[in-house]
């Protein structure tokens, strides 16, 4: 197997030397037309992978995974042009006559490693901005999203010669002989405890990273807020694809003046968007992934409760990959559930007195992918904001900002470094690169040259006083 994967990325380097470096950025964008107008042709078949590894609802496959894909294509194929060219930038006065600008040129050979909850988007969106930018690429989809992995391997090799994209399946072992190869660039979603591993073998060929991992991503939610366009909107962050997402809502703070009608008003809603739930079979609710990960959430609502969280929902038994939500009051701030990521149906709800509380027990854990704020109040919001770090901020609202072609996405420090979407991956695959052009002849800084005799001596003194 490692001589193999050898094999492709040697391939791969060679092509992009001889050819795709040289290539104009229309090519690039008839490349990425091409993948658009596969998906388009094939939202069905995708569709029907995201379930069969999922069992994702067909809404939360297309805004999920297509659709993010699709307006990530058309934003750079309208901006592209604008992010490729050269661009100048100001002089100074002691470089007089020179030509200062900035160039982007790609990487090179490139690797995707994408996670299994959004199988499709993770993998194929970082590919768009690695084509945009003019790289070669490796796709190393997660294990577990066999059915997905199959569509994108269909798709990529119906478009693409290997030598320029290819998709490398398998287990763990594969993603660890990928990642002893120096490529240009490593892009890996997934676990900040796999991203360390990752950024560790990285180190080794000095390859650059861009990590989006995950975190505890808390709401806040002050007694100026809507409740019940916070409660829906948090329905929302916290129970497409069953949570399995690394901007899914962690744990709400909430006002203890509110906190009684906010609970009432959220099971409302609930129960409103999963009238099913007492069945045991939500139908627009996504399954979990594995056996593993089953029993993984359970514990995690079984320790809670344990520890003196209640249940605001009724006791329903798991069954195959299906967990059922859990919406846990009761839950103090030594909870165990509030520092771990959850990644599953389960949204606890903890009360507090003082906002700076709240904030003091963010501070003390790493820092979240997301912070969520509810408030009427522009002066809680921007106190908030500037109280904590986070990769990014969203206020009145959960996840939207993922979609936003104008924003950057990313982590910091434990959830994730480097950005990327937009013209922010389109730089995450590029080398920026500083170039100056200087006039042929007699230049100024030709009159400090050696040697150093008495007159250049002045000359120097005498310009340096008005640099």
């Amino acid at each position: 197997m490692d001589s193999s994967i050898k094999h492709i990325f040697d391939q791969q380097q060679i092509f992009f030397n001889e050819h795709l470096r040289y290539q104009e950025i229309r090519f690039r964008k008839q490349k990425l037309k091409s993948i658009r107008k596969w998906i388009l042709n094939n939202q069905k078949e995708i569709r029907k992978a995201l379930y069969a590894d999922l069992r994702k609802p067909e809404p939360e496959a297309d805004f999920g995974d297509i659709k993010p894909v699709l307006w990530e294509i058309d934003h750079t194929l309208e901006k592209i042009d604008e992010w490729g060219k050269e661009r100048r930038v100001e002089n100074i006065a002691a470089m007089y006559g020179v030509k200062p600008s900035v160039i982007f040129e790609p990487l090179g050979v490139v690797l995707i490693i994408s996670p299994w909850n959004f199988p499709f988007n993770l993998s194929i969106g970082p590919l768009v901005s690695a084509i945009a930018a003019g790289n070669c690429a490796v796709i190393k989809p997660s294990e577990y999203s066999e059915a997905t992995t199959k569509i994108i391997i269909k798709m990529i090799e119906s478009l693409f010669s290997e030598k320029e994209i290819k998709v490398v399946s398998g287990e763990a072992d594969v993603a660890e002989a990928l990642l002893k190869l120096p490529f240009n660039h490593i892009f890996f979603t997934g676990s900040t405890d796999v991203g360390k591993k990752v950024m560790k073998a990285a180190a080794e060929n000095l390859s650059s990273v861009t990590l989006e991992l995950g975190g505890c991503n808390p709401v806040i939610i002050d007694e100026s807020a809507d409740l019940k366009d916070a409660a829906k909107k948090i329905l929302f962050g916290k129970f497409v694809n069953a949570g399995q997402s690394c901007l899914s809502v962690n744990t709400v703070f909430i006002d203890h003046k509110v906190k009684e009608r906010f609970e009432k008003i959220l099971l409302e809603h609930f129960y409103k968007y999963y009238p099913d739930f007492k069945s045991g079979k939500m139908k627009d609710l996504a399954s979990i992934i594995n056996q593993k990960h089953v029993e993984r959430v359970c514990k995690i609502i079984d320790t809670a409760i344990a520890s003196g969280a209640l249940n605001l929902l009724d006791k329903i038994a798991p069954n195959e990959n299906f967990v059922p939500p859990a919406i846990l009051t009761n839950v103090s701030l030594n909870a165990t559930i509030l520092k771990t990521e959850i990644f599953g149906p389960v949204l606890p709800i903890v009360e507090y007195r003082r906002v700076s509380e709240v904030i003091n027990f963010i501070r003390a854990n790493h820092k979240p992918l997301a912070l969520y704020i509810f408030s009427k109040e522009q002066d809680s919001v921007d106190y908030i904001t500037q109280s904590l770090s986070s990769g990014t901020v969203c206020v009145n609202d959960t996840t939207l900002h993922f979609i936003h072609p104008y924003l950057p996405f990313g982590g910091v420090n434990y959830s994730g470094i480097g950005k990327a979407h937009g013209y922010s991956g389109f730089k995450a695959f590029s080398n920026e690169r500083s170039m100056l052009k200087q006039r042929v002849g007699f230049t100024a800084a030709k009159l400090i040259y050696p040697p150093y005799n008495k007159k250049v001596k002045f000359l120097i003194r005498f310009i340096m006083k008005f640099l």
